[in-house]
């Protein structure tokens, strides 16, 4: 079936978020709540929620104008309006016989195709529906998101012994492909699959800390991105999460489970929460507060779990952690598992502890170890789940160790001690939770997969690759660190056009799975030359990276972009020249080479006035008519606007209202290869513009005004008023051209050229990227 409009009941902050990403997926929903009885607007809870959500930090909608979408509601007036709704779901108190009554009410006015599902996070899907009849059952699915529902990937999937098998497959193709969703098909046990295993992590992590006597601060270095898990690594998870939600999560799993399942509670813990009421950052503080000094800058603060007072521990540098920085993960990973003192020995704690429960539970939370290493990764932001961690440390080590703490092997790991095995995921094959042989299913397309055959990598080099995609289809993909564009990436594109055309393949995407699309140029390079009067070398080097980024535009085959996270300068350059581009949905795309003191040299400066020109109705592309356009060109790339999501980058120019957004990133590579397909059938090169008009001294006049009011009020800075005028030349097509003058787009690409060689060698652009590289900050000299 297809959801095309759905209703929300419980508008706090998950329901109202859950709603917000409903609608930035260009779904409908009604948002319902109860009617407080003192308030005379009945649907306050809804509209404050929408509200919330409109607020919210980092931002719930894509696009505010998504929020239009939500139609707020009461339970009272508004129930009967779920009978449009294709997919019903609720967000409310988490107390059984709560849910219970809702559902009795539900039953009576939902049509009878809607699916029904539930966001707890804890209570049995098979208990909420006790008493409905056998239709409402077949429909029921557990539907639990992580918060915030935008940013973080998984959707747990619960189905009940009832719910029919097609229905947990259609809507979790719906909560992948249009929520954008990772979906995990979890058991229905308490706390299904991420909250059991990671919450249990959490704990056992406070008990060794408690043994090791680390501190918080300490622990966050060891179990934060040096393991390759999020930035918030154990304690500042557990302040964003709520410290009560653990608590009780805690306590809830601990009455249910066996003796040997150590749910419980360290002292320190309980105090927090119980006594002292402080349950991380709903309440200010927990395990760090945040405060400001005298100057207004905000400042974090450590607790101290001796006093219990807050003190400022500067910046808390773990020397294992440090010993190991810059490495691979792996070699991270095995290089800490086997650290000597209290360090090493709080990590193997932690450590196996996760194995061991990861196997143990194997089998009950989810049938699939894929999924149980998918619900950690994106759940809780790690990059390898217990399963692969375990692979990349080698099984049987693992196992010798947890033998040697006198652990009693649970069946799966007892099952590969018998085998030998020493990898959880060999090639296609992976085991079952019984240690047995089967076939591995990768939840999407994955480049790394793919490029296991050698023959699928047409073309490598260092830092970039040319890949088969398959039915004639080619990939460019860059793989260098934050894919910063040098020699290796611009070759590749070259490489990937000469192979299209030599092996007459369809065309062309260039994509890739990394961390980044693209983060721009390889700026210490480019000063590198700039210090060392390379000029020669430079305007070479220019021209080449604008003949490489136009070349998506007029190969005689098609090109899509398929780019995704950060798209700054050259890989915004690059996506804008592309026949079609597929974005994922998260996507922030910008021009922002000003914030370094130069321009957009690749294209981008042209790109953007044309795009914009050609917006204004035809009468209106002469003269004085044009400024509009020139204006919006000149403040979008002067103020290096970047947008916040796909669909803000559509509503900037960055996107053409004829591309693609795709909610899933994980899908956009395999789309762009459609799009190629599509396209390539009857492709005709197109050929670069000779008449592009432009406004010449005027527009150059009417900017230089505008610059000269605001460098006056102090809202640009001396040289910030320098750079502004290398770009409104560029974008007034060049000093001495009258307002009927029409230009060729290799006229704009020489002026962009000339403009970014031009503020290269002055002092104050150095200084700006000299700056910047250093300290990831724009200087405003």
């Amino acid at each position: 079936m297809k959801i095309q409009k759905a209703a929300v009941i419980g508008a706090g902050v998950m329901g109202a978020a859950i709603a917000a990403q409903l609608a930035n997926a260009g779904i409908p929903v009604m948002l319902l709540d109860i009617v407080l009885p003192d308030n005379p607007d009945r649907n306050f809870l809804a509209k404050q929620g929408i509200q919330r959500a409109l607020k919210a930090r980092p931002a719930a909608f894509m696009d505010k104008s998504r929020a239009a979408l939500i139609t707020p509601g009461n339970l009272e007036d508004d129930l009967p309006k779920i009978g449009d709704a294709d997919w019903v779901l609720e967000a409310i108190i988490e107390k059984l016989d709560a849910k219970r009554s809702l559902w009795e009410r539900v039953e009576k006015v939902a049509k009878k195709t809607a699916i029904i599902s539930s966001n707890s996070s804890g209570i049995p899907m098979h208990l909420q529906i006790e008493g409905r009849d056998e239709d409402f059952q077949r429909r029921f699915v557990g539907a639990h998101f992580f918060n915030p529902p935008r940013y973080l990937h998984l959707l747990e999937v619960i189905p009940t012994p009832k719910t029919d098998p097609k229905i947990v497959e259609a809507f979790s193709e719906f909560a992948e492909t249009t929520l954008g969703k990772g979906v995990v098909i979890a058991n229905d046990v308490p706390g299904f699959v991420a909250n059991r295993i990671g919450v249990y992590g959490i704990i056992r992590a406070m008990q060794h800390m408690q043994e090791t006597g680390l501190t918080p601060a300490q622990v966050d270095q060891l179990t934060g991105p040096v393991l390759g898990r999020a930035n918030s690594a154990t304690f500042r998870t557990a302040d964003l999460s709520g410290l009560d939600i653990i608590y009780h999560v805690a306590n809830d799993i601990g009455k249910v489970t066996p003796d040997d399942e150590d749910f419980s509670l360290t002292a320190t813990f309980r105090t927090l929460v119980e006594d002292k009421k402080w349950l991380g950052d709903k309440t200010g503080s927990g395990f760090y507060k945040k405060t400001k000094d005298e100057k207004g800058k905000t400042k974090i603060l450590n607790l101290n779990l001796e006093s219990m007072e807050y003190e400022d521990q500067g910046r808390v540098k773990v020397a294992a952690v440090e010993a190991v920085k810059g490495k691979p993960l792996a070699e991270r990973v095995k290089t800490l598992y086997t650290a000597e003192g209290k360090e090493g020995d709080f990590l193997r704690g932690v450590m196996n502890d996760g194995f061991w429960y990861a196997a143990k539970m194997a089998g009950n939370v989810s049938n699939r170890l894929q999924d149980i290493d998918n619900a950690l990764k994106w759940g809780f932001g790690w990059e390898q789940g217990p399963f692969e961690t375990m692979d990349t440390l080698g099984v049987q080590t693992v196992i010798s160790n947890l033998e040697r703490e006198g652990r009693t092997l649970p069946p799966l790991l007892q099952s590969m001690k018998d085998s030998g095995r020493e990898k959880f995921y060999e090639g296609d094959e992976t085991v079952t939770p019984e240690g047995q042989p089967t076939k591995y299913e990768a939840p999407y397309f994955i480049l790394t997969d793919l490029k296991k055959d050698a023959s699928k990598v047409v073309r490598k080099r260092g830092g970039a690759s040319v890949v088969d995609l398959g039915d004639g289809v080619l990939l460019v993909e860059w793989h260098a660190k934050m894919n910063a564009l040098g020699e290796d990436q611009l070759r590749a594109v070259q490489d990937g056009h000469k192979l299209v055309q030599e092996m007459g393949y369809a065309g062309l995407v260039l994509g890739n799975q990394g961390e980044n699309f693209s983060a721009g140029a390889n700026l210490p390079l480019v000063l590198s030359q700039a210090q060392a009067d390379e000029w020669d070398e430079l305007d070479d080097s220019i021209k080449q990276f604008q003949q490489v980024t136009t070349s998506l535009r007029f190969s005689p085959h098609p090109t899509v972009a398929a780019p995704f996270g950060l798209a700054l300068g050259g890989g915004a350059e690059f996506t804008l020249h592309a026949d079609h581009v597929v974005a994922s949905a998260e996507l922030y795309m910008g021009l922002v080479e000003v914030g370094v003191g130069l321009i957009p040299g690749g294209g981008g400066t042209k790109e953007m006035l044309l795009r914009f020109t050609d917006q204004l109705h035809p009468s209106q592309r002469i003269g004085a008519t044009m400024l509009p356009a020139v204006q919006r060109a000149f403040e979008l790339i002067g103020t290096a606007k970047t947008s916040t999501s796909a669909l803000e980058a559509r509503n900037l120019g960055f996107l053409r209202d004829t591309d693609t957004i795709a909610m899933n990133r994980n899908h956009i590579i395999q789309e762009a290869k459609r799009q190629v397909l599509a396209l390539a059938p009857g492709y005709v090169q197109p050929t670069p513009r000779q008449d592009i008009p432009v406004m010449g001294d005027a527009a150059i006049a009417a900017l230089k005004s505008a610059l000269y009011g605001m460098h006056q009020g102090g809202f640009i800075t001396d040289y910030d008023l320098v750079v502004s005028h290398e770009l409104g030349k560029v974008l007034s097509g060049g000093t001495g051209n009258n307002r009927a003058a029409k230009v060729s787009e290799q006229h704009l690409l020489d002026l962009e050229r000339e403009a970014f060689l031009t503020l290269l060698g002055k002092k104050g652009t150095q200084q700006r990227i000299d700056h910047m590289l250093k300290t990831g900050k724009p200087l405003r000299n």
